[in-house]
């Protein structure tokens, strides 16, 4: 039997119909609305109200349920940036671009230029010297600007004939007058002009018609950023998409040159066909496959090494990162030593001192301090080459150190240190005439300027002095 109670609360009338209808909201009459996790809070202005007027039904209790609105798939931006992106590679070639004129600077007259002769006169130095089209077109193929230069800043590419710049050109010429071979390695403080006196040296063998080769950036060969494959039957590395890059910057600064002489080898073994009397131009350019780019090269350099060739000048920039293990990984996932590479093997043999030329060859390593590495092995070779060449005791290695790579050791095996400082204040007064009649430098160059910009940069440090005087923010105040 059912209980009364329940029929008597069914029978209570709710207080909601007892409630005035004047108290009633619009939002009370209308059925409560479906689930939803949006938040819902109705305002004053939006129930009809005036700002200050008292809300009526504060006190009148609500049954709807507040919460955010759940919104599936992807948000839309409003009014988005629908500008193209770049394409692929557009990024690095803006940021590696190299500009070598400048249309509203001034133009310098009663320049000479630079030649095979004035690059060794003790009286070129302190001077500016401006460097012909054909020698640009020449160090421009072979990737000798660097985008941290100002090059962009004149009106045509000029450089600052150094001390450092004659003592390295006779090195040079009177090493490969005598058929023999100049192992060098450049090394100094931070921009004090180390990659401005390789691009000096690259200068000074296409003057003298030597076979120019070059690598810019040492970097791009150990970190991992370039293709590469095992040699069959070998336990070295080839990187054939850049030494199909490197053919093609041999071939347009050397063109000239590598056209007066004939292949003297039977090359039967290469994949390609290289008769006799084909010119060594035409074998730089025979390949574009890169899977027969190495042996092509292969058989180039040793038709460098025939007697009768043009000398040869090898040089490298950023030698530090060809002097430890790469970022390359073996097929057993080990990493891979950089004299393991195909490439950086016949540099480090060739600078080590194994590779015989019989022409005279120059080969050139220059260090890096913007963008080295610690490297303790080639730091202690290179302290020990120094103390031999000055006649000092070479310093023992640290016996507590055991990281010590040997082959870093024999690769830098009787080389010959070239050590870059800064500039005197004779050169350093040319330069900033120069740049005077650029129209860059708007200050009278005496003596108390010079002194002061030469002091403020370190005693003629070059990147510190154009940092003194062609951007200083003083003169904005």
């Amino acid at each position: 039997m059912a209980s009364a109670n329940c029929w008597r609360c069914l029978a209570r009338p709710s207080q909601r119909l007892l409630a005035p209808t004047s108290l009633l909201t619009p939002a009370a009459s209308v059925p409560a609305a479906a689930f939803s996790t949006s938040s819902t809070q109705p305002t004053q202005l939006a129930r009809g109200g005036k700002p200050g007027q008292k809300n009526p039904d504060a006190g009148m209790s609500r049954h709807i349920r507040a919460g955010k609105r759940l919104i599936l798939g992807k948000k839309r931006k409003q009014g988005g940036d629908r500008t193209k992106p770049p394409g692929p590679g557009e990024r690095k070639a803006f940021r590696k671009r190299i500009q070598l004129s400048n249309d509203n600077a001034l133009e310098v007259p009663g320049l000479s230029e630079l030649t095979a002769e004035n690059v060794v006169d003790p009286d070129s130095v302190g001077k500016v010297v401006g460097l012909p089209p054909a020698l640009v077109d020449q160090l421009r193929a072979s990737e000798a600007f660097k985008p941290t230069q100002n090059w962009g800043l004149f009106r045509s590419p000029h450089t600052l004939v150094r001390q450092e710049t004659v003592d390295l050109a006779k090195q040079l010429t009177d090493t490969i007058a005598k058929k023999e071979t100049l192992r060098l390695v450049v090394t100094g403080d931070r921009s004090s002009g180390k990659s401005i006196i390789g691009l000096q040296a690259l200068a000074t063998g296409f003057l003298n018609n030597w076979v120019v080769i070059n690598i810019p950036e040492a970097q791009e060969l150990t970190t991992a950023v370039t293709e590469y494959s095992q040699i069959p039957n070998s336990e070295q590395f080839s990187q054939p998409t850049y030494i199909v890059k490197l053919f093609q910057a041999i071939y347009k600064a050397n063109h000239h040159v590598l056209s007066q002489h004939k292949v003297e080898l039977d090359h039967m073994h290469l994949p390609i066909s290289v008769n006799r009397g084909t010119t060594l131009a035409a074998l730089a350019n025979a390949t574009k496959e890169p899977e027969f780019a190495w042996p092509v090269f292969q058989a180039f350099w040793r038709e460098l090494l025939l007697p009768g060739r043009p000398p040869v000048l090898f040089a490298l920039d950023g030698l530090a990162h060809i002097m430890r293990v790469s970022d390359y990984r073996s097929p057993a996932f080990e990493r891979i030593h950089s004299h393991d590479l195909s490439l950086v093997r016949l540099f480090a043999d060739a600078l080590g001192g194994r590779t015989a030329f019989a022409n005279g060859a120059a080969v050139l390593g220059v260090c890096t301090k913007g963008n080295s590495l610690t490297i303790p092995s080639m730091d202690k070779a290179l302290a020990q080459a120094a103390a031999r060449q000055a006649g000092l005791p070479v310093p023992p290695r640290d016996p507590f150190f055991a990281k010590y790579d040997e082959r870093v050791f024999d690769a830098l095996n009787g080389v010959k240190v070239f050590d870059v400082r800064g500039v005197s204040k004779l050169e350093a007064r040319a330069l900033m005439e120069y740049w005077a009649a650029s129209g860059i430098l708007r200050l009278r160059v005496d003596e108390k300027n010079v002194s002061e910009k030469w002091t403020l940069a370190g005693s003629g440090i070059l990147g510190e002095m154009e940092r003194v005087a062609l951007y200083d923010v003083r003169a904005a105040l």
